[in-house]
């Protein structure tokens, strides 16, 4: 599969909204279920994107949509606003951001797993405030522990990547890292 460029409307998101570039960037293309990991760099005026890694992830079964209770895919600039997790054995199952067990204890499989980050929209009227709001909404990026289901549509609006993916993601990322969610797809204006 060809590698992600880093999306020209990830670029205009962040100039309009006035939001600074952090050192890393996670994009995530729903059409392509495909996450990835971004380092950029200033050499002088310009910021330079360089492709760390990039990696099979699931989005909404039901599909791409702003509104609270549809349960699905919010679109948009995002943030990490919280993580939660740190040091938990991969595999542990988390209820309202809390371990609770194991999936090897029987828990389900669709349960929260492993780590957990929670996104916060930055647009306002799109994935921030009101019935749009990502954070309120408790869309997290976070394991999953039916990890076959990566690569096609499976969450309820949260974005699964799998433990081998999710738990140095965790390590590196800092609170306040750039979250960018698009469609993806030819109709996206991609540019390196």
């Amino acid at each position: 599969m060809k590698a992600l460029p880093l999306p020209v409307g990830f670029r205009r998101a962040c100039k309009r909204l006035g939001v600074e570039s952090p050192r890393h960037v996670v994009t995530v293309r729903i059409a392509e279920q495909r996450a990835a990991l971004f380092e950029l760099t200033k050499q002088g005026s310009r910021c330079i994107a360089k492709l760390l890694k990039e990696f099979a992830c699931s989005t909404s079964k039901f599909g791409i949509g702003q509104v609270a209770a549809s349960n699905c895919t919010p679109l948009g600039l995002h943030r990490i606003a919280e993580k939660h997790g740190a040091g938990a054995e991969p595999g542990t199952v988390f209820k309202a951001r809390k371990p609770i067990g194991h999936l090897r204890d029987g828990l389900p499989l669709e349960s929260i797993t492993t780590r957990i980050l929670w996104l916060d929209g930055l647009d306002p009227g799109f994935n921030r405030g009101g019935d749009v709001d990502t954070f309120a909404r408790y869309i997290y990026i976070h394991g999953f522990g039916d990890q076959a289901s990566l690569g096609r549509p499976a969450s309820h609006g949260c974005i699964h990547l799998a433990d081998v993916d999710l738990v140095p993601l965790f390590d590196l990322l800092p609170v306040g890292t750039l979250v960018w969610i698009e469609k993806g797809g030819k109709a996206e204006e991609l540019k390196s």
